[in-house]
């Protein structure tokens, strides 16, 4: 069955950096639109990233443009999120998710989502 776990999230100062990372199964991961959303607390979910199934185009939030990168390494069915300059408004869970088709930033396009993993950007 399909599976995404994420991990890496944690505590973070402000200007800190962290990577997520999120491991995929039970799909041929290679082949997908892959995204990185996210919800901040008492607000709805917000898409952040998204990277083509081979990694040649990625594309970014204007909230975290300049600040997130997003990149994969099919051997390894993992999608990465490095987020630097972070900033208490980055505070939130963040989920990867594997897209139906090539609508990354649609969120009713994504048909699994893992459990998330939290950021919490504070001094």
């Amino acid at each position: 069955q399909v599976q995404l776990v994420e991990s890496g999230g944690g505590l973070a100062q402000p200007g800190g950096s962290l990577r997520l990372s999120c491991a995929a199964s039970g799909f041929a991961f290679s082949t997908y639109v892959m995204s990185w959303a996210r919800q901040a607390p008492g607000k709805g979910l917000e898409w952040v990233s998204g990277i083509y199934s081979d990694g040649s185009a990625t594309y970014y939030a204007d909230s975290v443009k300049g600040r997130f990168t997003i990149s994969r390494d099919n051997a390894k069915n993992t999608v990465y999120l490095q987020m630097n300059s972070l900033k208490p408004e980055d505070t939130a869970l963040y989920y990867c998710a594997r897209v139906r088709g090539t609508y990354y930033y649609i969120l009713s396009e994504y048909d699994y989502w893992g459990q998330g993993t939290q950021v919490t950007v504070s001094s």
